[in-house]
């Protein structure tokens, strides 16, 4: 396999291209060798969907597309990111805020930081952002031994 790994794909912002680049990012994972069933692939799932979600809700019409990229490198680390054309990058929000919404930054931060990854965001050149997460790639490793008292 090689050293590096990418592949992408360019969706509208339209609410159906959050299933469509879920759907891309679980088949790209699993030609690259991680199991459908794995907590890593449900992970990530999950946070592409959030931040697909992202992209579509909060750049108010003003990116009408966003690119899903996802990078495996040097089978250590497996980098997934959601580019899109609005400036305004994402914040936490405050408590009070997050009754129904807003909580998909908190989520993505927990699963990276539970999966000893990390999350970053980036400019693009052309004035929007990419919001990364990086991931220790963890297929071929040897799984750990639990605990035989179950704690």
């Amino acid at each position: 396999m090689a050293d590096h790994q990418e592949a992408s794909v360019t969706l509208p912002s339209d609410p159906a291209s959050v299933a469509a680049a879920r759907r891309y990012v679980a088949d790209v994972l699993s030609e690259w060798g991680l199991p459908e069933d794995a907590v890593t692939a449900d992970s990530v799932r999950l946070i592409v969907s959030e931040l697909a979600t992202n992209a579509v809700q909060h750049t108010f019409g003003q990116s009408p597309t966003f690119t899903v990229d996802i990078r495996l490198e040097r089978q250590e680390w497996l980098r997934v990111g959601v580019t899109d054309s609005h400036p305004r990058w994402p914040k936490r929000l405050p408590a009070a805020v997050q009754q129904d919404n807003g909580r998909g930054m908190v989520i993505i931060r927990w699963l990276a930081a539970e999966a000893g990854g990390r999350l970053s965001v980036t400019p693009t050149e052309e004035g929007g952002k990419t919001v990364w997460i990086a991931l220790p790639w963890a297929v071929g490793a040897p799984t750990p031994a639990r605990s035989a008292t179950g704690c």
